[in-house]
This record gives structure tokens, C-alpha cells and sequence, in this order.
């Protein structure tokens, strides 16, 4: 059995909606799923949007930095990023 490593955050769209996005990390994977303010249920994403892996990948580094989690959840997140084409780089 995994163990839950779940992460939330919240931010608002440019179209002015809040949204929240869950990140959780069950079984060695991560699984990412997001609902807009008005939303009743959750919207799971098989492929989750780039900015929201680089968000989750950001907070998970702070934590990181802080030894709140272990590397290798950043890692993951990390080649996930890389596997999209995109950049956790500032």
C-alpha cells in the first residue's frame, strides 16, 4: 500500500476564476486534478497542464529545501517537465 503525499494550491485563471489544484503523489505517481470555484466535482488531468507541474514542482522544492520531503519527489516532477518540453528554470 502507498503512502498519500498530497499537495493544494490555489491561484486565479486569467479569466478572474479562482481554481485550486491538488497534487498527489499515491503509489510512486503523481496524479493532478484541479476544479474552478464554482465546480462541484474534481477534474482528474491524465495529462496535467504544464504551468500547474512547474507550480507543483516549485512547491515541492521549498519543502524540499525546508526537509519536509525527499528529492526524489522533485525529481519526478522534474522529468515529468522535461517529458513535456518545458522548463522549471527561472
Amino acid at each position: 500500500m502507498g503512502t498519500r503525499n498530497t499537495h493544494t494550491w490555489k491561484h486565479t485563471t486569467d479569466d478572474g476564476e479562482k481554481r485550486e489544484v491538488r497534487a498527489e503523489k499515491f503509489g510512486g505517481k503523481w496524479r493532478l486534478q484541479s476544479k474552478l470555484k464554482h465546480d462541484e466535482s474534481w477534474t482528474y488531468h491524465d495529462v496535467p497542464e504544464l504551468e500547474d507541474l512547474i507550480e507543483l514542482r516549485r512547491i515541492l522544492f521549498n519543502k524540499y529545501q525546508r526537509k519536509h520531503l525527499a528529492w526524489e519527489d522533485v525529481a519526478a516532477v522534474e522529468l515529468m517537465i522535461s517529458e513535456r518540453g518545458g522548463s522549471w528554470e527561472e
